[in-house]
Order: C-alpha cells, then structure tokens, then sequence
C-alpha cells in the first residue's frame, strides 16, 4: 500500500498480501505483526489481521477489522483519488475524508476539518473536492445499509485470511 497526500507527500506504507479479484474489486490481507509507517513517523506494528478491497468502481480503499480486534472501528474508508493496482503497490492519493463503521453499527465522517483545511492549502481543485464529497455521501449511505461489500463478502474475506 502507498498511500499519499495531495502533492505527492507520503502518507501510508505497508505490505499486503494479495488475495484474489471478485465482482466487487481486488482484495488484499495484512497480518497482525505487519509494519506499517505513516509519514515520516517511526515504523509500528499492526496490531490484528485486517482485509482491504480496492473498489472495482470508485474512489475509495476500504479496510475491515478482524472481530474481536482491539479497535472499536469494523469499518474504515479512505476517501481517494481512484485507486490503481500495478504488480508493485496499490497507489492512491489520500483525500483526508475517512468513513467509518464502528462495531456497533455506527457510521461516522472524520477528518472534515483536515479536508477543509487542506483544500485552501494544497489547492484542491473544485472537481476532487465535489468527487470527494459525493463519494463520502455515498458511502455513508452504504454503510448505514449494510449492502456488499461491506457485509458478508468481507467478513468471508476475512475469515478465509
């Protein structure tokens, strides 16, 4: 995974394992154990198994949390640039919005400051912003809904990893 920020400023860094391509996109998997850095700061280790869907359409990368995992979130989204898989990495530009699913079944925005700050001072151009926003929407949408891939396809994802 090689996530980045408007500009070309490293974000995200982690290896995934590939897991195979069905109707809703690619699917990746990552270990507990797994070193991850963020920006310029200290490598960490992930801390439980987690599955990510790089969407066949869409502007997003979704990542779902092994249940009983030490995180109250089931459910991440980064909202994105569209992704691109080459036989190196996933590539994406990180948009600051973030949709959540906590295992509660709650759905939260966040980070809507960063993605209002960051358009004046990276200059977001008015298209990312609105494709940013409708895909934000859309996605809460979803998750409230509990349609696929958010549900059975990847806790089965999941549970094969």
């Amino acid at each position: 995974m090689r996530f980045t920020k408007w500009g070309g400023r490293r974000h995200w860094v982690y290896r995934l394992e590939r897991l195979g391509e069905d109707e809703h996109g690619q699917w990746f998997g990552g270990r507990a154990g797994t070193v991850v850095r963020r920006g310029d700061d200290p490598p960490a280790l992930q801390p439980h198994d987690f599955v990510t869907l790089v969407p066949a359409e869409g502007s997003w990368i979704a990542s779902f949390n092994q249940a009983g995992a030490d995180t109250a979130i089931a459910v991440y989204i980064d909202v994105t640039t569209r992704p691109r898989v080459d036989d190196e990495a996933i590539h994406a530009v990180d948009l600051d919005l973030d949709v959540i699913r906590l295992w509660d079944g709650e759905v939260r925005v966040l980070d809507e400051d960063e993605f209002a700050e960051h358009q004046i001072l990276y200059g977001y151009p008015p298209e990312v912003i609105a494709q940013a926003r409708a895909t934000t929407d859309a996605l809460v949408a979803l998750l409230a809904a509990g349609v696929q891939p958010f549900e059975t396809a990847a806790r089965r994802r999941l549970a094969v990893f």
